[in-house]
């Protein structure tokens, strides 16, 4: 036996633990459990009180949480309702994010506090879609123009944000046009399971074998996804790309076979079990083991950089979602473009890309991740205020009037 110790990880799932008994036992304190995880994660660490480090289970278990959150945010895109205005507009909306976060990071890269701009158009262009949609769905809006608006861009951005990623800085290293025709056979790859899949999802005799094992010790519909999820992400290594595009595409997959779930009504409770109720946590905590602030509090001139950031990041995904004013009007437009600025997940994992490339230094990644913290904390908080004061509004009478329903 290796000699391979759980007190690290035992530490880390007790954070696991905590942090939502304590968010529960306050239900005013609206802070979601990624940050507090992330905050406690910081705190107990090496640059914090030295309590935990990160050993090999911490690393291979927040390892498979980064993919398993891709692959639930994959599982949350709704392939088929991807279609019309709210899909055209989250596509100009998109590419208007990206050129304004290219614009950011020019400006950044002047400033000497990144390497690459294309990096951090990269970083402010995604949206955290696993943490927009409890918002929209604890509110009420997923039915309506505003949750369909922002459902759709959300999907856009996470998207091509791990897309772009993937195709322009894979650890794996490569050059650019080889890593596009990797992407391209790997893509085609993926749209041929799919095909497979759904086919076999037909056959009435393996759904008859899949209805029997699915909920005996067998599992075999969480069993495959799992597997899907793996392989996906391994054949993305194997193409030089990186793995979270494979776990994101596994889940897109999963989401698109799962047509009916009438018949399965518990396997995506037991997916997000497995995710949210594991492996999730232990990303989010050893990501806040790894975040070092003492340089950030080194000088006032590193500390401000993180309001700077977390105003690119309003900016860059916040802007576009006034495309939606003459639909929604400008107060929802605000709201949306607050809600579409939530971003964490994908910055923690582009800044453990940026540092490993030598793209970004500590100092740089540790403001992103707390800008990304604050905008979790912030953004739809004042998203869900402005939709509130606009409900409490007096409204003019006439046929001009807009009603709730139009959210």
């Amino acid at each position: 036996m290796p000699d391979v110790s759980f007190g690290s990880l035992f530490a880390v799932m007790v954070i696991g633990v905590l942090v939502p008994l304590l968010l529960g036992l306050a239900p005013r304190l609206r802070v979601p459990a990624a940050a507090l995880e992330i905050l406690a994660g910081i705190a107990v660490g090496p640059h914090g009180l030295g309590w935990v480090a990160i050993d090999l289970p911490v690393q291979i278990t927040a390892l498979l949480g980064l993919a398993f959150l891709l692959f639930l945010a994959g599982l949350e895109i709704d392939v088929r309702g991807l279609r019309g205005p709210p899909l055209e507009l989250a596509a100009v909306g998109y590419a208007v994010s990206v050129v304004l976060g290219l614009l950011a990071g020019s400006s950044l890269h002047a400033a000497g506090w990144v390497r690459s701009p294309l990096l951090v158009a990269v970083t402010l262009s995604a949206t955290s879609l696993g943490l927009v949609v409890p918002v929209l769905k604890d509110a009420g809006l997923t039915a309506g123009a505003l949750g369909r608006n922002v459902l759709a861009s959300c999907s856009v951005a996470e998207f091509g944000s791990v897309v772009l990623l993937s195709l322009f800085f894979s650890t794996s290293g490569g050059s650019t046009g080889g890593r596009v025709v990797l992407l391209a056979t790997f893509v085609g790859l993926v749209s041929v399971t799919a095909s497979v899949v759904m086919l076999a999802g037909r056959s009435t005799r393996l759904g008859e074998v899949l209805q029997r094992l699915q909920d005996t010790t067998a599992e075999i519909r969480v069993r495959a996804a799992v597997a899907l999820l793996v392989a996906f992400a391994a054949l993305a290594e194997r193409f030089g790309l990186e793995s979270i595009l494979g776990a994101f595409l596994a889940g897109a997959v999963v989401g698109l076979v799962d047509r009916d779930s009438s018949s399965h009504p518990r396997f995506r409770g037991k997916v997000e079990a497995v995710g949210y109720g594991f492996v999730i946590p232990v990303f989010f905590v050893a990501s806040g083991l790894r975040l070092d602030l003492g340089g950030l509090f080194a000088s006032p001139a590193a500390l401000l950089r993180i309001p700077l950031f977390l105003a690119a990041l309003l900016l860059v995904r916040g802007l576009p979602a006034l495309l939606y004013r003459r639909s929604l009007g400008i107060r929802a437009s605000l709201a949306a473009g607050m809600l579409q600025a939530t971003s964490l997940a994908f910055i923690v994992t582009v800044t453990q890309i940026g540092l490993a490339l030598g793209l970004m230094g500590p100092v740089t990644a540790a403001a992103l991740v707390c800008a990304g913290v604050l905008s979790v904390l912030l953004f739809p908080a004042g998203a869900l205020t402005l939709l509130r004061d606009r409900r409490a509004a007096p409204r003019p009478t006439g046929s001009g009037s807009r009603t709730d329903a139009g959210l």
